[in-house]
C-alpha cells in the first residue's frame, strides 16, 4: 500500500516559476559573451578569454535548465512516464559540472604555455569589457539567486554566474595591473586563478548529481534513524527492505516493508507513517507495503527487532 504527496515535485514547479528570470539570465550572458569573445580575440587576452569561455557555459547550462523544466512539464501529462522526466534536470546538472571542468582545464593548460611566452595585451579595453561582465553577471546573479535554493539545475547555472563573476573581477584586477605595471603575466596568472576557483564548485555540482543518478540517500538523512523512527510507530513490529533516495532535487522518496501486529489497525498505521516520514524527514513520497508479522519468521517483541 502506498502513502505520498505531491508526484510532481518541488522540483518541476521551483524550476517553472523562475522560467522567465532564467530567460533574462540567458539573454543577457549570451549577448554579452559575444562581445566578450570578440574583445578577447582583439586583444590577445587569456583572462577574458577564459571569462568568455565561462560565460558560454553559463548560457549553455540555463538553456538546458530550460530544456529541463520544458520536457519534465510535458512529460507530467504522460502516463507512461509515472515518474515524469525529472532526471533530466539532474542530467543537465551533470553535463554543466562536465562543461565547467572542460574549461577550466584548457584554461589552466593555456596559462600554462603563456606563462612561457607571455603575450602584451592592451590594458585599457580588457579593463572596460571587464567591468561590463562584471555588471552583467551581478544581473544574472540576482536573477537566479532564489532559484537556486531550491533546484539542483537552476543551482549549476548559479554556480557558473557565481564564478564567472569573480572571473570578471580577476580580470579587472589583471588590466588594472598590466595598466599600471605593464606586468603581462598578469594575464595568465588571473586566469589560472579563475579556473581554480571554477574546479571545487564543479565538483561538488557533479558529486551532487551522480549521487542522485546511482540512487544513493540524501547525505542530509541517516538511513538507521529513517528505520528507527518508521520502527516506533504504534502497530509496527519490524522495519525491513528500506530504500531513500533522491528522485531530482527536493523529491526526497523512500519504501520500505513493515511487519505489523495482528491488532494494529492498517489505516492509522499508514498515516502515522507518513506523518513521521514528512515531519522527521521531509519525506513526502513514501511507497510503504504491510505484511502481518511472522512473514520473515520475526516475532512481534523487542527482542525480534
Amino acid at each position: 500500500m502506498g502513502a505520498g504527496h505531491d508526484h510532481g515535485g518541488q522540483a518541476l514547479r521551483a524550476g517553472a516559476k523562475h522560467r522567465g528570470r532564467l530567460w533574462w539570465a540567458a539573454g543577457l550572458l549570451a549577448a554579452f559573451m559575444l562581445v566578450e569573445t570578440v574583445a578577447a580575440l582583439a586583444t590577445g587576452s587569456l583572462a577574458l578569454l577564459s571569462d568568455a569561455g565561462h560565460m558560454f557555459t553559463d548560457v549553455l547550462g540555463i538553456a538546458m535548465a530550460l530544456a529541463a523544466i520544458h520536457a519534465a512539464g510535458r512529460a507530467a501529462t504522460d502516463s507512461q512516464r509515472t515518474f515524469g522526466l525529472y532526471r533530466l534536470e539532474v542530467l543537465a546538472a551533470l553535463g554543466n559540472a562536465l562543461l565547467l571542468t572542460g574549461v577550466a582545464i584548457y584554461v589552466l593548460i593555456e596559462a600554462i604555455r603563456r606563462f612561457a611566452d607571455p603575450t602584451e595585451v592592451p590594458a585599457g579595453p580588457m579593463l572596460i569589457v571587464a567591468v561590463g561582465g562584471l555588471v552583467i553577471n551581478i544581473v544574472a546573479f540576482l536573477l537566479l539567486r532564489s532559484g537556486a535554493r531550491e533546484s539542483i539545475n537552476v543551482r549549476g547555472a548559479y554556480l557558473e554566474v557565481v564564478g564567472d563573476l569573480l572571473g570578471s573581477a580577476g580580470v579587472i584586477v589583471a588590466a588594472a595591473i598590466i595598466g599600471l605595471t605593464g606586468w603581462s603575466y598578469a594575464d595568465p596568472i588571473v586566469a589560472v586563478i579563475v579556473a581554480l576557483m571554477i574546479l571545487p564548485r564543479t565538483f561538488a555540482l557533479g558529486r551532487s548529481a551522480v549521487r542522485i543518478l546511482v540512487q544513493a540517500a540524501p547525505e542530509r538523512l541517516d538511513v538507521a534513524e529513517v528505520r528507527d523512527r518508521l520502527a516506533q510507530v504504534p502497530g509496527v513490529c519490524d522495519v525491513h527492505d528500506l530504500h531513500v533516495w533522491t528522485l531530482t532535487s527536493g523529491m526526497d522518496v523512500a519504501s520500505a516493508h513493515l511487519s505489523l501486529d495482528p491488532a494494529a489497525e492498517l489505516g492509522a498505521v499508514l498515516a502515522v507513517a507518513r506523518a513521521a516520514l514528512h515531519e522527521d524527514f521531509d519525506i513526502d513520497h513514501a511507497t510503504l507495503q504491510v505484511e502481518p508479522v511472522g512473514v520473515d519468521g520475526r516475532a512481534c517483541t523487542p527482542e525480534g527487532w
